[in-house]
C-alpha cells in the first residue's frame, strides 16, 4: 500500500542541513506547450543560420544529492567537492574549442559548474535561464530509489514503464519537450547574433529532452546515458543558406580525460 502523498517545499536531512526548492520565475503557458509539440530541433529548424555551430550540452558536476543517490528535481543541492573536480576537467577539455557563449541553469549545482567551466575557457558571455532547470521529480524528491520503492510500491512499478509521467507532482513530458524546444530557440537566436560555439550547462532530466527534441521523440524511453559532466556535442553544418542544415550528434555523454568517477547519478 502506498504511503499518503504529501506535498512539500523543503527537505531536512538528519545532519540538520536544509535544502530549499528552486522556484522558476516563469513557466511556459499551457497553450504554448501544446503548440511546441509540433516543433523539432532538426536541420530545418536551423535553416535560418548563416554559419556552422557547435553546441556542447552537459550535465552539471556531481552534487551533494548525487553523492547520496537522491532524487533531487528542484531541490537546490550544491555541487560537491568531487563535482567541482569534474567541472574543472570538463572545462579543461572544452577550452580547445574556444567557446564564445554559455547558457546555463541557475540552480546551484549547475551555476557553480558553469562558473568553473567559464573561468577555464575564458568566456565572459554567460546567461542563466530557467528553461534549463531540472524537472520537478514530484513526491520522489529528496529520497533515494530504495526509499521510493518501499514507500510507493505501486508508483515504483509504474515508474519503470512511464518514468516521471507516472509520478504525482513531477513535470509532464510535454512540458519538458516544450522547454527543450524553447531552449533550442534561444540557442538558435544566439547563433543568429553571432555565437558559433555554445556551452549549455543543464541537468540530467532536461538534457534527455534537449536530445529527444532534436529527434522529435516525445516519450521517456529509451533513456540516454547522462553522466555528471558527460558532454554531448551537436554539430550544425550550414550547407546552403535558407536550406535545412546538416545536423548530427557527434558525441553523446563523452567523458573528458581526467573526469573523476563517482556514483551513477540519478535525477
Amino acid at each position: 500500500m502506498n504511503a499518503p502523498i504529501v506535498p512539500f517545499r523543503e527537505i531536512f536531512y538528519s545532519a540538520g542541513i536544509m535544502y530549499s526548492r528552486f522556484e522558476p520565475k516563469s513557466v511556459p503557458d499551457p497553450s504554448l506547450i501544446d503548440m511546441l509539440q509540433r516543433e523539432q530541433a532538426d536541420g530545418a529548424f536551423f535553416s535560418t543560420q548563416d554559419h556552422d555551430m557547435s553546441v556542447f550540452s552537459l550535465r552539471h558536476g556531481q552534487s551533494e544529492g548525487n553523492a547520496r543517490n537522491t532524487y533531487q528535481g528542484r531541490l537546490d543541492f550544491p555541487l560537491s567537492v568531487h563535482g567541482e573536480q569534474q567541472a574543472r576537467a570538463a572545462g579543461e577539455w572544452l577550452r580547445q574549442f574556444k567557446p564564445d557563449y554559455i547558457i546555463a541553469s541557475p540552480m546551484q549545482r549547475a551555476r557553480r559548474s558553469t562558473e568553473i567551466v567559464a573561468d577555464l575557457v575564458h568566456v565572459d558571455h554567460i546567461e542563466f535561464s530557467d528553461l534549463l532547470i531540472e524537472l520537478d521529480t514530484g513526491v520522489f524528491s529528496g529520497i533515494d530509489a530504495e526509499s521510493a520503492a518501499r514507500t510507493y510500491p505501486a508508483l515504483w512499478k509504474e515508474f519503470y514503464t512511464h518514468s516521471w509521467d507516472a509520478i504525482p507532482g513531477a513535470e509532464p513530458s510535454k512540458s519538458l519537450y516544450a522547454r527543450a524546444i524553447l531552449a533550442w530557440m534561444r540557442i538558435r537566436e544566439l547563433g543568429e547574433q553571432g555565437a558559433s560555439r555554445i556551452v549549455c550547462m543543464t541537468h540530467g532530466g532536461l538534457l534527455q529532452w534537449l536530445m529527444r527534441s532534436t529527434l522529435g521523440v516525445h516519450r521517456w524511453f529509451p533513456l540516454l546515458p547522462m553522466s555528471n559532466c558527460g558532454i554531448s556535442q551537436y554539430e550544425i553544418e550550414i550547407v546552403e543558406k535558407n536550406s535545412p542544415a546538416f545536423v548530427q550528434w557527434t558525441k553523446i555523454d563523452f567523458r573528458p580525460p581526467n573526469v573523476p568517477e563517482g556514483p551513477k547519478p540519478v535525477f
